[in-house]
């Protein structure tokens, strides 16, 4: 019908009677307003489309074991758990000794599961970013600032689910935008409904982004202080890559968080991730747990994910293969031939934590502490840090 419209344009150029005129702008009209039913027809087609496919989750690695997250497999073991010979603390008692974590007043300001972070928490926090991010930025990771508030159709095609009684999501009223959970979606959305060439991937990105998260269905000792709060500070990094890429672009991943935190002295397992425990967009996932003493428990500090195509084809991120030297060479007579384009390919995309910020407090503060409630800082972080090497009481 855009053909006939068009032809219908081209028509109506030059000299004719005004009959003939007439004939065609009536036909344009008709054309006009035809078009624009049948447009609104396929954008509710294509709504419904992207809702029956979010119900989909991403196929399964066939290494990934089946079952719950019991069923997860240890892969790697790094350090040992510290013996104390004091009675240990957990990180929110240290935090009251030494003054600088106050959820009390932010309860009054904000409401449960919010923080301030003062003192040695806040340069701390800060330490970590800087930290993080000039790390990823060495091995080729372009440094980005994400939005923190995106459309609920970009959140929806990276594979959240911002409405419902159990999202994790904060929308904004009477708005089309959410309240993002992770950089991983700005980054994502960052070539949506793009094309782009062979020769540009993979490409490595490293945003810093405050996450917010309602956290509905959490609750437990497991869930005290700062392990799970509704906001926080994350670096995260994103990778688009060819299919070819991005199974080794994963254990890139992994290998890169595991170089982080055992440079800043913590003892922690690598878990390859069962299938009832990936989430609709994963087909692998690492998980890294850090022994938190206060808690005498290990607790998720990151996670690396190869999502192939699932999020790529619901952003629409294609890729133009590089033409073969078949298509490239000239034919056998010598006549000149055009070669044609190469079918484009969905990317695969890939997602991995380098610092979410509190729980890396919770980790360094019950690690290192000493005996009288001092803390001491990781070796790594002493420079982000004014080279404060221990946190004492003010």
């Amino acid at each position: 019908m855009r053909e006939d419209r068009n032809s219908n344009a081209k028509a109506m150029k030059g000299k004719m009677d005004p009959e003939r005129r007439q004939s065609l702008i009536q036909q344009g009209k008709a054309l006009k307003e035809s078009l624009a039913q049948l447009e609104d027809e396929l954008e509710s087609l294509q709504d419904s489309l992207q809702h029956e496919g979010q119900l989909l989750p991403n196929l399964a690695h066939p290494s990934v074991p089946v079952g719950g997250e019991e069923a997860a497999i240890e892969v790697a073991s790094v350090g040992e758990q510290r013996t104390f010979d004091f009675d240990i603390r957990d990180h929110l008692q240290l935090g009251q000794e030494l003054d600088c974590i106050d959820f009390d007043t932010a309860a009054e300001v904000s409401g449960s599961k919010f923080v301030y972070l003062k003192r040695a928490a806040a340069l701390l926090e800060l330490a970590l970013v800087n930290y993080a991010m000039q790390k990823v930025v060495s091995k080729g990771f372009v440094p980005m600032m994400t939005p923190d508030l995106v459309r609920e159709s970009v959140l929806e095609k990276c594979g959240f689910q911002p409405r419902g009684t159990e999202t994790q999501v904060y929308s904004v009223q009477d708005s089309p935008l959410c309240l993002t959970g992770t950089a991983e979606v700005p980054l994502g959305a960052m070539y949506m409904d793009q094309i782009l060439a062979e020769e540009q991937l993979p490409i490595k990105m490293a945003g810093f982004g405050h996450c917010f998260r309602t956290e509905a269905g959490a609750g437990g000792s497991a869930s005290r202080g700062l392990y799970r709060v509704h906001q926080f500070s994350k670096v995260e990094m994103f990778v688009v890559c060819t299919p070819q890429q991005s199974e080794a672009l994963l254990e890139d991943l992994a290998d890169l968080e595991k170089e982080i935190f055992s440079e800043l002295g913590l003892h922690f397992k690598i878990l390859d991730m069962p299938s009832g425990d990936l989430g609709a967009p994963a087909y692998r996932k690492y998980d890294i747990e850090a022994w938190m003493p206060g808690a005498q428990r290990y607790g998720e500090i990151s996670s690396a994910s190869n999502c192939t195509d699932y999020q790529s084809r619901r952003l629409n991120i294609r890729y133009r293969p590089n033409a073969t030297d078949a298509a490239d060479a000239a034919p056998a007579n010598g006549s000149k031939q055009k070669a044609k384009k190469v079918p484009t390919e969905f990317v695969h995309t890939l997602n991995a934590t380098a610092c979410a910020v509190p729980r890396m407090i919770v980790a360094i503060l019950e690690n290192f502490q000493q005996a009288d409630g001092s803390v001491v800082i990781p070796e790594a972080l002493q420079p982000y840090m004014g080279n404060m090497s221990v946190i004492t009481a003010p």
